[in-house]
């Protein structure tokens, strides 16, 4: 899903991607409206499900792009971590969900995950790899109607089925988030916005600056962002998109600070020793001079 580029215009637009949730949309609202003046940049916009922002930074097609924190893991050595924009969970994050109460993964179970790049793939199997459960990849808007289906058997849901999946006859087995800050004493590192090295430093502060008025904009007036997110979420509820931003958009989000960075660090280490990572590279902030 392509959004015109906004008004200001440029020979090679800006390429930014981001997801469909609201947390990014309400954060990106005063760029995607024209609020927030770029100059003499323009901006093209992408929003698409988080498996395939994952694989378009892997393919080179984003500047900047919000990507989960297992796929900047990956493409750190051409990538910068914004310290703006990012998504971090406190004793929350991706839902490991059952259609059959009181059920847990088990050998030849089929289980639905919204993408091999994701976080909550990655805490799927560092919680329940040893299962014998099998795992799948699905959009993750269609893993709660599969399961309530019955096309499977389990499912990791991630945005806003998180307040929808009890109306989908759907049962909890465990909140991957919650396990994972009891295990690691950290908050949950879901997803950041990453953006190429290569723009250098002077354009990249721009880039933050843009951001960081986006984002306290919409702070100042959630109301005047609300049609925005109506547009692209997945669920037409205001109240759950309320919720939404309630959960993911807090004052690490503006700034990832001492606390986000620690959990990066814990969270590189922690995928590494899971899986190995494709790049040698550690997870690094960009930080403005």
């Amino acid at each position: 899903m392509t959004v015109p580029p906004s008004r200001t215009s440029m020979s090679t637009p800006l390429r930014i991607a981001i997801s469909t949730c609201p947390n990014d949309t309400f954060t990106f609202h005063g760029l995607m409206s024209g609020d927030v003046p770029t100059d003499e940049v323009s901006v093209q916009f992408h929003l698409a499900d988080v498996q395939e922002l994952n694989e378009g930074v892997r393919d080179g097609r984003f500047d900047v792009a919000k990507v989960s924190f297992r796929a900047a893991l990956a493409h750190s050595k051409d990538y910068w971590v914004l310290p703006v924009g990012a998504a971090l969970g406190f004793g929350n994050g991706p839902l490991l969900l059952s259609r059959d109460e009181g059920r847990v993964p088990g050998p030849g179970d089929r289980v639905l995950g919204p993408g091999s790049a994701t976080t909550a793939d990655l805490l799927f199997r560092m919680f329940h790899g040893t299962s014998g459960a099998r795992v799948e990849q699905a959009l993750f808007s269609e893993i709660m109607p599969a399961l309530h289906a019955g096309k499977a058997d389990f499912g990791v849901c991630i945005h806003e089925g998180r307040f929808t999946y009890r109306q989908e006859g759907l049962f909890l087995v465990e909140d991957l988030g919650k396990r994972w800050e009891e295990e690691t004493g950290c908050p949950l590192p879901l997803g950041g916005l990453v953006a190429r090295k290569s723009l250098g430093v002077p354009f990249l502060e721009r880039i933050v600056g843009w951001l960081r008025t986006s984002l306290d904009l919409a702070l100042g007036d959630p109301e005047a962002a609300l049609p925005t997110m109506r547009r692209y979420a997945q669920s037409l509820s205001d109240e759950v998109i309320r919720a939404h931003v309630e959960l993911y958009v807090n004052d690490n989000t503006r700034e990832l600070g001492a606390a986000g960075r620690e959990a990066l660090r814990v969270f590189a280490e922690r995928a590494q020793l899971l899986c190995g990572s494709p790049s040698a590279d550690p997870l690094v902030v960009f930080t403005p001079r």
